[in-house]
């Protein structure tokens, strides 16, 4: 009997053995990385491309004007702007002081930068009509 008892106690221990070796778990495969999100075709790093500034638009009378350095406008009610000029300035017609202009300008950093001027013409005088003679 006593040799029955360890004879069952033996078998149980080696069934607890193989049993937790059969139910161990398999080793985990190596984790992949997640795929990262697919950017949008269109949109680039911010720190490659400058954010680009937004076209403006400001007219009225010339009130001072130095070729190639700056340009101020006084608009409505009395408003005056001053523009810093650059070579890529782009001038349409003569501006001189009292000509009415549109300016096309962005903002960099603290300063106006123009990026082009229009000169308006100033309106034609309509001709006085001629009287036609009835005969």
């Amino acid at each position: 009997m006593k040799r029955m008892l360890i004879v069952m106690v033996a078998l149980l221990a080696m069934v607890a053995f193989v049993s937790g070796a059969i139910a161990q778990p398999k080793p985990a495969e190596p984790m992949k990385p997640a795929p990262a999100p697919a950017a949008p075709a269109a949109e680039k790093p911010k720190a490659d491309k400058p954010k680009e500034a937004k076209a403006m638009k400001f007219g009225g009378t010339v009130a001072a004007f130095e070729a190639g350095k700056m340009i101020k406008v006084k608009g409505a009610k009395d408003k005056e702007m001053a523009f810093d000029l650059t070579a890529d300035t782009k001038m349409k017609g003569e501006v001189k002081e009292g000509a009415k202009v549109t300016v096309m300008y962005k903002k960099e950093m603290d300063k106006m930068v123009a990026t082009s001027i229009s000169v308006t013409p100033p309106p034609k005088k309509a001709a006085p009509k001629k009287e036609e003679k009835k005969m």
